[in-house]
């Protein structure tokens, strides 16, 4: 029987890399937001929705999570509680909303966590996330931004007083009939399994095994295990008129506004682009009235530079780490300064969930209807609503020093030659 799926993120760029392992499969997959125009979205496949909950505090991501499940979760939808992959924002707390709802709905809560995405060197051993094989309590982004004391998944789903069970890898690799009466054990506790996944193949073995459950449970994970779902289901497939977009004479405008290592190297490289225009961004400029006069001098020199066909890019400049605390104001009066320029673009492409969605908000657009995967997790999208532009996501930590590039030279591609897909 087909299957539609409601994946349920707390940022935009990980409701992408989520959804596209479907979309890559043949699905029409929908990615919207709070606020956007939602009426038809339900005749899709696959929604992705962001909650926008990681910079919340625990109680109103909680709070936003019920709300979203409340209005898109149906009896005949599957669900995939996308978390982040190295367990930013509130994981525990919504995993925890996300089970007490399924429970208000008369399931046992049974739930399956395997957070890891071997694609992109995000492993789970012993019930603990390893980022490229190191510990991820010693990676960069932990100690940039970390809510939880370790990163042992059973601890931190217990602070949310969610009973959890570890799945060894030993277990994920011993066969499918080892596999599948660990999993209903636990199903018959109605405590959430806590899988390990060294590679995308202990993830398919997992997904597999799945299917012969006792019972039907929630899922909870990353892009590495919603790829392997999408690839061990049947998808239901809507046959939706082909995204079709004309050449353009206008630029690309790519903006950075994530701190990650990752992304700001990509953009050391992408400056070496001879091609490329660089319009650097001083942090205070946005914190304060963006309709300040070196406000509105910025904004109108982006777009005359989109006009004219250059590519641009946009990157906040920060001295030393930004406080958490101005990160939400720091997207917004990106997204109100820079925004506003985006409609004049051949295509976009934002590094940082928060950037992205901020920039999307700002164009008044309902949602992205996703085309194709760049590199793992690196999504390719058309907007839906009244505008249609080609946007490219990639989670700040993602991608390398060249996937800027990659990223632009497709749009350029797309700017050339248009696009039908």
């Amino acid at each position: 029987m087909s299957e539609r799926w409601l994946i349920l993120a707390d940022d935009l760029t990980g409701a992408a890399d989520s959804a596209i392992a479907f979309a890559k499969r043949g699905a029409d997959t929908f990615v919207t937001w709070e606020g956007a125009n939602v009426a038809d979205a339900q005749m899709h496949s696959v929604v992705a929705y962001n909650a926008a909950s990681r910079e919340m505090s625990a109680i109103d991501s909680m709070r936003m999570h019920r709300a979203a499940l409340d209005h898109w979760l149906a009896s005949d939808i599957n669900l995939y509680k996308k978390i982040d992959s190295t367990l930013r924002g509130h994981p525990a707390a919504e995993i925890g909303a996300v089970r007490a709802f399924m429970r208000s709905r008369g399931s046992s809560g049974f739930g399956i966590l395997a957070p890891a995405y071997p694609a992109l060197g995000r492993t789970t051993h012993d019930g603990r996330v390893y980022v490229n094989g190191q510990p991820l309590e010693e990676t960069e982004v932990w100690s940039r931004d970390h809510s939880y004391p370790s990163a042992d998944l059973v601890r931190i789903l217990a602070s949310e007083g969610i009973d959890a069970t570890g799945v060894s890898i030993d277990t994920i690799r011993g066969g499918i009939d080892t596999m599948v009466s660990a999993l209903n054990s636990i199903a018959r506790t109605g405590a959430i399994a806590v899988c390990d996944a060294l590679t995308h193949d202990d993830l398919l073995k997992l997904a597999t095994a799945i299917g012969v459950l006792d019972v039907v449970p929630f899922f909870a994970g990353s892009g590495g295990f919603a790829q392997a779902l999408a690839e061990t289901r049947e998808i239901s497939r809507h046959d939706d008129p082909p995204v079709q977009l004309l050449s353009s004479g206008q630029g690309a405008l790519i903006v950075v506004g994530s701190v990650a290592s990752a992304s700001r190297a990509a953009a050391r490289q992408l400056i070496g682009d001879q091609a490329i225009r660089h319009m650097p961004l001083a942090h205070e400029l946005v914190l304060g009235d963006v309709s300040r006069p070196e406000c509105r001098a910025f904004s109108r020199a982006v777009t005359q530079a989109l006009t004219i066909g250059d590519d641009v890019l946009v990157e906040i400049q920060f001295d030393g780490r930004p406080e958490a605390a101005l990160v939400p104001q720091l997207v917004e009066g990106l997204a109100k300064l820079v925004g506003p320029c985006a409609l004049q673009a051949s295509g976009i492409a934002a590094t940082g969930g928060e950037t992205a969605s901020a920039l999307l908000r700002g164009m008044q657009v309902d949602g992205l209807r996703l085309l194709e995967e760049i590199e793992p997790g690196i999504c390719l999208g058309v907007t839906v609503g009244e505008h249609s532009i080609p946007v490219i996501t990639k989670a700040g930590a993602f991608g390398d020093q060249h996937s800027l590039l990659k990223m632009t030279e497709r749009l350029r591609t797309m700017r050339q030659t248009g696009l039908r897909v």
